[in-house]
């Protein structure tokens, strides 16, 4: 039982238990020893420090040297670093704004280039891949040629005819498809771009060198030749003012 005492001002109760029944805490060495309800030397606790009515639960309030004896402090928030933006920027005056303004003007630049180089690379590799398909294209054309010429040649002679006049439209079908144009005309003007001729002629039925006969077709992809078309062209017999286009043969060159 607490041993009690008589006072000047009443009786004093000593509490020796180790945890306080208010705060739930384990007291110091030298507070246990104290009397409840009293602060150091006995003496009651005054007003001030009873706790007020209608506050928080007792157990909020640490008890005195709690802090010393759990060794526990509070930390203080950590500082989130500001974002550098141009708003930022803006807003900042003095040497460091004008540094971070021609940061922020370096990396944009850079930014830039590097889209731009992306760009050309992008029209560069399918600039390539389209002269790739279009080389592959011409070189499978370039080596069906000769079959292509033994079909003219059978149709003809009236041979293409049943089962070979079937595989011979079907083969044309799908090379008209990878874009094999077939051209040369009689009557045409005679281009030597795109013309080989092959036999030459006068006549007075023409005003202007013409392919007066097709020898063999000519075949082209897109712009590009594959095979120019052999043809017999016939140039004019006279001349704008009249005169004969055909060459003067001396007697003796034709003796000889």
């Amino acid at each position: 039982m607490p041993a009690s005492e008589e006072t000047g001002s009443g009786p004093v109760i000593h509490d020796h238990r180790r945890i306080d029944p208010v705060t739930g805490q384990v007291r110091g060495k030298h507070a246990a020893s104290k009397p409840a309800g009293t602060t150091s030397a006995g003496r009651p606790a005054p007003a001030s420090a009873a706790p007020e009515a209608g506050s928080g639960p007792a157990e909020d309030q640490p008890a005195d040297g709690e802090e010393r004896e759990t060794g526990e402090t509070r930390e203080a928030p950590e500082e989130v670093p500001e974002m550098v933006t141009g708003q930022a920027v803006k807003e900042r005056g003095g040497p460091q704004a004008a540094d971070l303004a021609a940061q922020l003007a370096e990396r944009t630049a850079d930014v830039q280039r590097l889209q731009a180089e992306y760009a050309n690379y992008r029209k560069r590799v399918d600039r390539d891949r389209a002269a790739v398909r279009e080389q592959a294209v011409v070189g499978t054309l370039t080596g069906l040629l000769p079959v292509l010429d033994a079909i003219d040649q059978a149709r003809e002679h009236g041979e293409l005819s049943g089962g070979f006049k079937s595989v011979a439209d079907s083969l044309q079908a799908a090379l008209g498809r990878l874009g094999l144009v077939t051209y040369g005309d009689k009557g045409d003007p005679f281009d030597p771009k795109i013309h080989e001729a092959l036999i030459h002629s006068y006549s007075a039925d023409v005003t202007e060198d013409t392919c007066v006969e097709i020898l063999q077709p000519g075949y082209k992809v897109g712009e590009r030749i594959l095979r120019p078309a052999r043809v017999a062209v016939a140039e004019p017999s006279t001349g704008p003012d009249g005169s004969s286009n055909e060459p003067v043969w001396d007697d003796a060159e034709e003796e000889s």
